[in-house]
């Protein structure tokens, strides 16, 4: 018991022996690493010392080699104003030199001038007492003259020239009235002359425009398909030309009917491909539709085109050379344009060739006179003025938009070729044969039935067709309803009814269509 005692006594003293000595290992530990750890910040220091001090010194030699630097910038910069300043003071010492001498120069002239003067003045002194001697004796010439004749100097010179007058005046009438009649008999003989070898040399035709068009067929066979089931093919065709198709008992032909040559020409075409193709259904009859209004289209350009070659006319614009290509599908009371524009240009011609004017001009003011009756839109303008502007907006001769202006005296004429392409065209419209009125102005009135429709919003197209006894007209159907389809129908008919005047009655039939279209890919 006793021994276990004091083995847990020596224990607990060799344990806090243990422990005192471990501290006093670990204080004198502690003390050697902070020794060691100032040792490294006085290292850290002193090198941070040393660093600092190079830094320094580097910004200062920085700093001095920037000072001289700019130093030497600056000087090159006051030299280069001195030498610039002392330039300017160089010239301006000579400009004062060339002054000075200006001056010197200025001031000997001015002396020599008045040297001149003062000669001048001397001899003015010397010319003015001669005249006066020349004066008098002048007067007393005429004293003794007066003395000798009786009459003053001024009653003589007022009775000579009341004299010459009267004998001058007694002559020149005389003179200008042989001159006016020769030249009246001249003019009247020469103006005859040029007008009877223009109409002489130039051939015409009478006019042969008609609204109604034959599509020959092989057998009537072919009736049927074009009319197709329930006549939705040839709705479909009416539809998409405009124009009335007659199929009726004549053998071997179908009857185009409408006023306008372009859609019938158009219906004409397209029928022929269907028939030849045989495929005849709406959808084939709109594609083949299509496709003829652009070949049409190729072929107004390639008349325009034929048409200026031929007459020799170089330089048009390619609008204006469609234009005359469409004026093979127009008629002026029934005469053809495009060949009433040949004609007054190959009046124009022989006429400009007789008086020695420009032939060229006058050939191309004739082709171009009625140039505003081709455009569709149809603005409220006389087709005088319209062509003018046409031809001002296409940068043609200043005299051919005077010529195409004033051919009806809608404004003043400002050159010679003005009167001559109104006289031929006088000449090729006024000719036995040459027009029809009543034509003219059927087919005016079909063209306003027309617009008056299409002017309504949501109308697509419309066709006058029958003569003019019915009015078909296509709408969108995404803009008009079936409701609102019969109120336009019955709009249209009043207008009608109040603003134009037409013969029986006119049938209004709006035309609303809806499609589905769809794409398989």
């Amino acid at each position: 018991m006793d021994s276990s005692l004091y083995a847990i006594i020596g224990l607990l003293i060799g344990v806090g022996a243990g422990i005192i000595i471990g501290r006093f290992l670990l204080r004198k530990l502690f003390k050697a690493q902070e020794n060691s750890a100032q040792n490294k910040a006085k290292l850290i220091l002193k090198d941070a010392e040393n660093n600092a001090e190079i830094l320094k010194k580097n910004k200062l030699l920085e700093a001095k080699e920037r000072f001289l630097q700019m130093k030497a910038e600056h000087e090159q910069e006051v030299n280069t104003k001195n030498n610039t300043l002392n330039q300017r003071e160089n010239s301006f010492k000579q400009k004062e030199q060339s002054v000075n001498q200006r001056l010197e120069n200025l001031t000997r002239k001015e002396n020599e001038i008045d040297n001149v003067r003062k000669n001048l003045e001397r001899q003015t002194e010397i010319v003015t007492k001669k005249q006066e001697d020349v004066d008098s004796l002048k007067n007393q010439h005429v004293q003794q003259l007066e003395t000798i004749a009786g009459l003053s100097a001024d009653e003589a010179r007022s009775q000579l020239i009341e004299n010459l007058k009267d004998d001058a005046r007694s002559k020149a009438m005389a003179q200008i009235k042989d001159i006016v009649d020769e030249a009246k008999l001249t003019a009247t003989k020469e103006a005859k002359k040029i007008v009877i070898q223009t109409i002489q040399r130039t051939a015409t035709e009478s006019a042969i425009e008609n609204t109604v068009s034959i599509f020959n067929i092989e057998n009537d066979e072919i009736k049927g398909r074009i009319i197709g089931r329930e006549g939705r093919n040839i709705r479909a065709l009416e539809a998409a030309t405009g124009i009335e198709i007659i199929v009726d008992d004549t053998p071997e032909a179908i009857i185009l009917s409408g006023f306008d040559p372009v859609r019938r020409e158009i219906a004409r075409l397209a029928m022929h491909r269907l028939v030849t193709d045989g495929r005849i259904h709406p959808a084939r009859i709109e594609e083949v539709v299509a496709k003829t209004k652009k070949q049409i289209e190729e072929e107004i350009v390639e008349i325009g085109e034929r048409t200026v070659i031929d007459l020799g006319i170089n330089g048009l614009h390619p609008e204006l050379i469609r234009m005359v290509g469409r004026m093979r599908y127009r008629s002026s009371y029934g005469q053809n344009l495009l060949q009433h524009s040949r004609e007054v240009a190959n009046f124009c011609a022989t006429m400009a060739a007789e008086l020695g004017l420009n032939v060229k001009l006058a050939k191309r003011a004739g082709l171009l006179h009625d140039i505003g009756k081709v455009p569709d839109d149809n603005p409220e303008l006389p087709h005088a003025i319209l062509g003018m502007q046409l031809a001002e907006k296409y940068k043609e001769h200043p005299e051919v938009c005077n010529a195409i202006g004033a051919h009806h005296d809608e404004i003043e004429m400002t050159s010679m070729l003005s009167p001559i392409i109104q006289v031929c065209d006088a000449i090729s419209g006024a000719r036995p044969g040459a027009r029809r009125e009543v034509v003219e102005s059927y087919i005016k009135r079909l063209k306003e039935l027309e617009e008056l429709a299409l002017s309504y919003p949501g109308v697509e197209k419309t066709f006058a067709i029958q003569a003019g006894r019915e009015l078909r007209v296509v709408v969108e159907s995404e803009k008009i309803s079936d409701a609102e389809s019969e109120i336009l129908a019955a709009d249209i008919s009043n207008r009608i009814q109040t603003e134009m005047t037409y013969p029986g009655q006119i049938k209004v039939t709006v035309i609303r269509e809806t499609r589905s279209v769809a794409f398989a890919k």
